[in-house]
């Protein structure tokens, strides 16, 4: 018991400091330093890519999407008024590039490439392959609550921040989004 609490504490004063680099490095990107930024960007990089992988299901896209995610983080790092906002706001420019992507996809139909599905084993893709179906075919709003509430841990402000709405239409959402998915893994068995 004592030595889980001493762990914990640990653990705690380990996140503070590495949340008080993190916004250290925002308000030096902030002041133009590149390298600063360029240490953001690494600390988010793998969490970039799998956001925006859950979206399109698709490597080239989903490298795509980061490449102008991170693009457009670096030109506007100066419009960012809280440094501790800064995943927040890089995701809400992650999901607006996305959005972009999938308006652009829609008027060039023909040019659809095949789905990549990197190196993920079988065993692990067969057993959560009913519940990412049912999750894409959810409507983009119940898709975009799901996705940062339950894969990347988003607070419910957060979420209402980055999908520029109040939070108790994203409670809404989510609710709406677990019965329908509910409703369809119900089916497939």
């Amino acid at each position: 018991m004592i030595e889980d609490s001493v762990i914990k504490m640990i653990n705690s004063s380990n996140q503070t400091k590495d949340r008080y680099k993190e916004y250290e490095l925002v308000e030096k990107a902030q002041k133009g330093s590149d390298n600063a930024f360029e240490e953001l960007i690494n600390i988010y990089k793998e969490y970039l890519y799998k956001m925006s992988f859950l979206y399109v299901k698709n490597e080239h896209d989903a490298l795509d999407i980061y490449q102008e995610t991170v693009y457009k983080a670096y030109i506007n790092i100066h419009k960012l008024k809280n440094s501790r906002f800064f995943k927040t706001w890089i995701t809400k420019i992650l999901i607006n590039n996305v959005k972009l992507k999938q308006r652009h996809d829609n008027k060039f139909t023909d040019e659809k490439l095949d789905n990549y599905i990197g190196e993920i084993s079988y065993s692990s893709l067969e057993e959560k392959i009913d519940l990412y179906d049912a999750i894409d075919s959810l409507n983009d709003k119940y898709k975009t609550s799901i996705i940062l509430q339950y894969f990347h841990d988003f607070s419910i402000s957060q979420i209402s921040e980055i999908m520029d709405c109040n939070e108790n239409t994203v409670k809404s959402y989510i609710r709406r989004a677990k019965k329908k998915l509910y409703d369809l893994l119900k089916e497939e068995k």
